[in-house]
């Protein structure tokens, strides 16, 4: 835990939390100046250098910061503890627009650093996913009830097709340089009424 910042108020935190979130969700690792971060923050270079020692530091941070508060919030919203996997997913997605709301890039910072390449950053990324996947997934082994579905549904192949959706969705959001969260939920919505319509049965 990096003391130093965690002694900051909450306001001034979130400041260089969402700075960081924006900064590096609209560049690469490589091209995001921690000057910038610091300029958005409405600090010093050297006072942002004083809470964390280098970039790379930095940005680990802000994914674990990232992962942490998703968890978070999705157990706020009680999303592990549904049995209808669709309303488990509505939830979700309240969740994540709450969170949006309060950290406006993180979304489009997830997506940035999961696809970065730069190998200081990547190897550290990919390692923490897989943690807080593995933490996710413990958490989402709910008794779905599989009467619901339509007969013979490949579940598993289920998953694969809602997750590759969502996540070309989000990144052909992001490469326009911003995800407009009214729009999202929308859409989200939109998804999960079609998904419905197809893998659930109909009497």
């Amino acid at each position: 835990m990096n003391e130093k910042f965690y002694s900051l108020p909450d306001s001034k935190q979130n400041a260089i939390i969402n700075a960081g979130y924006k900064v590096f969700s609209l560049n690469s690792y490589k091209k995001s100046p921690m000057s910038e971060v610091a300029e958005a923050a409405g600090i010093s270079k050297s006072l942002l250098f004083h809470y964390f020692r280098n970039k790379l530091e930095f940005y680990i941070f802000l994914w674990d910061k990232c992962a942490e508060t998703t968890i978070e919030y999705l157990t706020k919203y009680k999303c592990y503890e549904q049995t209808d996997l669709f309303e488990s997913m509505s939830l979700g997605l309240k969740a994540k627009i709450s969170l949006m709301k309060k950290y406006p890039y993180i979304g489009m910072f997830a997506l940035k650093a999961f696809y970065e390449t730069d190998p200081s950053v990547s190897a550290a990324v990919q390692e923490s996913y897989q943690k807080y996947f593995n933490l996710k997934l413990d958490r989402t082994r709910l008794n779905f009830d599989s009467d619901k579905f339509i007969a013979g549904l490949d579940v598993k192949m289920m998953y694969q097709d809602m997750f590759w959706a969502s996540e070309g969705y989000l990144w052909e959001k992001a490469q326009g340089g911003n995800l407009d969260i009214d729009e999202m939920e929308k859409d989200f919505e939109n998804m999960m009424e079609f998904w419905k319509s197809i893998y659930l049965r109909k009497d």
